[in-house]
C-alpha cells in the first residue's frame, strides 16, 4: 500500500496525479475463509483490522449488502466520549477514545479526530446530582472528567443562554478530550488497512442464510453464492435481529430510527460538543460550518432511514431556548439511521448459541464513539473463542440472568 504523505502528494503532482492506487480492492469472494464478518461498517471493519493486527488472522472476508460505511457509520453525528458511569462501559469507551487519539497515524489515514471537548449540560437538580456522581466514578475509573459551573459553560460556549426560564444551565459534566471525528474517514481508513493485509471487502453482497453442521457454523449463503468459513462475526447494527434469526437464535434488541440534521453553513461559533439531555438534543459545528444537530430515537420500532418533520420540531423547539441563534438558521438536510437498542442501553459482544458464531450489536445511539474499542474486543472474542476483559460483561445472556449494565439513566441519555 502506498503511504499517504506530503511527499507522496508532491510526487503525484509531477505525474498529474495519475499514479494513485485505489484505497481498497474489490475482489470476488473466495470459496472459503478463516473468518467472515457480516457488515462493512465501522465496527465490522475494525473487528477485521484487529483480527489481523492483534491476532494474525488475515484470511478474512468482510461482506456488505450495500456499500462500505453506508449504514449507521455514515449517518451519525460523530460524537466521541467515554464519560459513562458503569465500570464496564467506561473501560470499553475509554479504550475506544484512547485508540482514536492515534488512529490517523496508525492507519496512515486522516480521520480528522478533534478532541475539542464535550459538555453534558445539567438543566435540573436531578442531573446535577447524577453528573457529580459520574465525575466521582470517572475519577476512580481513570477517565478524565470534571464538573464545571454555569459561568465556565458560558466561557466555553458563548452562544448559549444559561438563564433560560424552562431549562436554565446549572452546570455541566465536561470531558476535555471528548470530541468528534470524520465518520466516513474512520470506515475508509480501516478498509484501506484491511485490504492492505490481504482481506477481501465484498460489497453489494447480501447474506441470505447461514449454514451450520453439528451445532457449529460452516458458512453463509449470499447473493454471490455460498462462502465457507470457520468463524462468523455478525456486526450489522439495526439488522442484527434479522441475521440472528438466520442463525437460529433470538436477540433481546429492538430496532428503530435515530434522526439527525444539519443547518446551512455559518461562520465558526461553537468549538465544543454540547449535549442537552433534559431536552434530548445535542449539537456541534462541523468543519464546513454546519450545525450538526441530533436528538432521540423514534418512539416506535421501524427500519426507515429518512428524516421526519415531527422530529425536527421535537428536537429544535427545546434547543432554541438554550441556543437562541439557531432559530434563524435554515435546515440543509436531515437523515436517519437504524439503531439496535437493548433493554439496558448497553451493547452485546458475545458468543451465541451457534458454535463459532459471534455477535456485536446493541450499540443503540452510541456506536460511533466505540468503533475502535468495539473492534478490539470483538476481534479478541473471535480469535480466542472467549471474551477478553473488555467484552466479558457484555454477553447476551446477562438479560436472562439479571446482570444489567444500565446506562439508560446513568449516562443522562444513551448517545
Amino acid at each position: 500500500m502506498k503511504r499517504y504523505s506530503v511527499f507522496a502528494i508532491a510526487r503525484e503532482a509531477l505525474n498529474h496525479h495519475q499514479g494513485w492506487e485505489r484505497a481498497w480492492k474489490s475482489p470476488l469472494p473466495k470459496a472459503s475463509y478463516d473468518a467472515i464478518i457480516i457488515g462493512a461498517g465501522g465496527h465490522g471493519l475494525a473487528t477485521a483490522y484487529y483480527l489481523g493486527k492483534n491476532h494474525g488472522i488475515r484470511n478474512v472476508a468482510i461482506i456488505e449488502k450495500g456499500w462500505l460505511g453506508g449504514g449507521n457509520t455514515g449517518r451519525n453525528t460523530t460524537i466521541i466520549r467515554s464519560n459513562y458511569l458503569q465500570d464496564p462501559s467506561a473501560a470499553l469507551y475509554e479504550k475506544a477514545r484512547s485508540l482514536y487519539e492515534t488512529l490517523s497515524q496508525e492507519l496512515n489515514y486522516n480521520i480528522m479526530f478533534s478532541p475539542r471537548g464535550l459538555l453534558m449540560l445539567a438543566q435540573t437538580h436531578h442531573e446535577v446530582r447524577g453528573y457529580l456522581r459520574t465525575v466521582h466514578a470517572n475519577n476512580l475509573q481513570g477517565v478524565a472528567t470534571e464538573w464545571i459551573t454555569p459561568e465556565r459553560v458560558k466561557q466555553l460556549v458563548p452562544i448559549i443562554n444559561i438563564d433560560g426560564p424552562r431549562y436554565p444551565i446549572l452546570g455541566a459534566l465536561y470531558q476535555a478530550r471528548g470530541g468528534t471525528a470524520r465518520h466516513d474517514a474512520v470506515a475508509w481508513g480501516y478498509a484501506r488497512a484491511c485490504s492492505d493485509m490481504g482481506m477481501d471487502i465484498i460489497q453489494q453482497c447480501e447474506v441470505t442464510g447461514i449454514r451450520s453442521e453439528n451445532g457449529r457454523v460452516t458458512g453463509v449463503e449470499t447473493t454471490k453464492g455460498y462462502i465457507g468459513t470457520k468463524k462468523l462475526g455478525i456486526v450489522v447494527a439495526g439488522h442484527s435481529g434479522q441475521v440472528a434469526d438466520m442463525a437460529g437464535f433470538r436477540l433481546p434488541v429492538e430496532s428503530m430510527a435515530l434522526q439527525a440534521l444539519v443547518s446551512e453553513p455559518i461562520k465558526p461559533c461553537m468549538d465544543v460538543v454540547v449535549m442537552a439531555n433534559t431536552v434530548h438534543g445535542y449539537m456541534s459545528q462541523s468543519d464546513k460550518g454546519e450545525m450538526v444537530i441530533g436528538g432521540g430515537t423514534d418512539g416506535f420500532n421501524n427500519y426507515t432511514q429518512r428524516g421526519s418533520f415531527h422530529h425536527i420540531e421535537e428536537t429544535l423547539r427545546a434547543l432554541v431556548e438554550t441556543f437562541p441563534m439557531i432559530s434563524r438558521l435554515k435546515m440543509l438536510r436531515q437523515w436517519g439511521g437504524i439503531v439496535d437498542m437493548t433493554g439496558d442501553r448497553s451493547p452485546i459482544i458475545s458468543k451465541t448459541p451457534l458454535g463459532n458464531c459471534f455477535i456485536n450489536c446493541g450499540w443503540g445511539t452510541g456506536g460511533f464513539k466505540a468503533i475502535p474499542g468495539s473492534g478490539w474486543a470483538m476481534a479478541d472474542l473471535m480469535a480466542r473463542g472467549e471474551p477478553g476483559p473488555l467484552a466479558a460483561e457484555f454477553d447476551m445472556w446477562r438479560f436472562r440472568e439479571g446482570r444489567f449494565i444500565d446506562e439508560s439513566v446513568a449516562a443522562g441519555v444513551a448517545h
